[in-house]
């Protein structure tokens, strides 16, 4: 099973917060890190060190895509945030991101395992193809 996390966060999210925010969102729903093929997340943050920090921490590639190509997720996300929008030009990067990327890789239609999870300053979504 293909499994993605998508990540959003603000500018100069740490390492720390999103680690945090991944390892609760995995345990609550009974799954073990090590099962997560890679990480999302938009094209914006693609040198964000945080995200790359724990990408590196995870050994998980990271794959960024642009905010037209996460705006043809909109109508499967479970949360809309026009937040998100006004900064980045599409409503919900976590799982607009986790789906793309479950799909490029698995070449299969992805759906959100885990749905939207916030924390003060980052974004958790999980999907999957089976």
């Amino acid at each position: 099973m293909t499994l993605v996390v998508g990540l959003g966060c603000q500018r100069g999210c740490d390492v720390h917060s999103l680690l945090s925010l991944f390892d609760t969102a995995l345990a609550d729903a009974g799954i073990a890190r090590h099962r997560i093929t890679a990480l999302a997340s938009i094209d914006r943050k693609q040198a964000e060190p945080g995200l790359l920090a724990l990408a590196r921490l995870l050994e998980l590639p990271l794959q960024c895509f642009g905010a037209e190509h996460l705006t043809g997720y909109e109508d499967r996300l479970s949360h809309k945030s026009a937040v998100a929008f006004a900064h980045t030009g599409c409503y919900g990067i976590a799982e607009s991101a986790a789906l793309a990327l479950v799909e490029q890789l698995s070449q299969r239609p992805a759906r959100l395992l885990i749905t939207r999870k916030k924390s003060a300053q980052a974004t958790f979504a999980l999907a999957c193809a089976d």
